[in-house]
């Protein structure tokens, strides 16, 4: 049965949308480990839930072992999926990207750009070119998929979602361009919201905490800083892929429709809890 909009309602996006119900169609860059195939396995465990068909065009920096098992075990989920291959430091590269996706979905409903790379150094010595690299990937990237993608998001009133970092929250010495550079990703989402509103499409970060990722893993690999890490989280742990993936599917799907120019920390509560290391204060039961 058709949802049947009162007229109180009008102007709003469809809740029942037949052909949203049957297919949709997103992009996810930086696809091939860590929280974006986790982003990209959660997608495809709610849509076999739903009974939802699911385009998915998945990219890497280019071909490997990682994207390969990605693709077979999202085809396994019954998954339309592509690779897609490019170095997001070219200019030319996203929108190519949100080409072959369009083509490929036949559309998008959904842009999350989560490719993302880090390179440390004290700012007093570090390399200008490296600076240039990750404002090139982690910000300039992502607009220019976002301005690729625009058209395809105001004809379905789609969702983006950027990851960024709780270091684009707060200063990250030694972390070189990294922290800056996520400020500027969270800026540009919320101005983006802005401007595109009007067309419906909502525009959302994501800032993770610390998650154990094959990125990370080497730091956990040394047992008493995992043991610390997991200490000072006040929910008890250091987060997984999934725990990001779980508020990404949110801020894409139909739920949080009313939601834009947002940023979510999910870090379970680590960035809030400073003033409970201050010396001489009563400690909380």
């Amino acid at each position: 049965m058709a949802f049947k909009r009162p007229a109180a309602l009008k102007g709003l996006p469809d809740l029942l949308d037949d052909d949203k119900e049957k297919n949709m169609r997103v992009l996810i860059t930086g696809a091939s480990r860590g929280i974006g195939a986790g982003i990209a396995r959660k997608l495809a465990h709610d849509a076999r839930a739903r009974g939802q068909g699911l385009h998915l065009a998945v990219g890497a920096s280019q071909p490997g072992e990682a994207i390969d098992a990605l693709v077979a075990e999202l085809r396994g989920l019954d998954v339309q999926v592509r690779p897609l291959y490019g170095d997001l430091a070219d200019a030319a590269t996203p929108a190519r990207l949100v080409a072959e996706a369009v083509e490929f979905c036949g559309g998008l409903d959904g842009l999350v750009a989560n490719a993302g790379i880090m390179q440390g150094g004290a700012l007093l010595d570090y390399d200008p070119a490296a600076w240039d690299r990750l404002f090139a990937v982690n910000v300039r990237a992502n607009w220019l998929l976002a301005r690729a993608a625009q058209p395809a998001l105001a004809e379905s009133r789609g969702s983006l979602v950027a990851v960024a970092s709780m270091a684009g929250m707060h200063p990250s010495p030694g972390a070189g361009a990294y922290s800056p550079s996520k400020a500027a990703l969270i800026m540009l989402c919320r101005q983006m919201a802005q401007e595109w509103a009007g067309q419906g499409i909502r525009v959302n970060s994501v800032s993770p905490g610390m998650v154990r990722t094959p990125l990370t893993e080497k730091v956990y690999q040394n047992a008493e800083v995992a043991v610390r890490r997991d200490a000072i989280v006040p929910l008890g742990r250091v987060g997984a892929p999934e725990d990001i993936a779980g508020v990404v599917a949110f801020l894409l799907g139909e739920d949080s429709r009313y939601l834009t120019g947002q940023n979510l920390c999910v870090d379970g509560g680590y960035t809030n809890s400073i003033l409970a290391f201050l010396p001489g204060l009563p400690k909380a039961q």
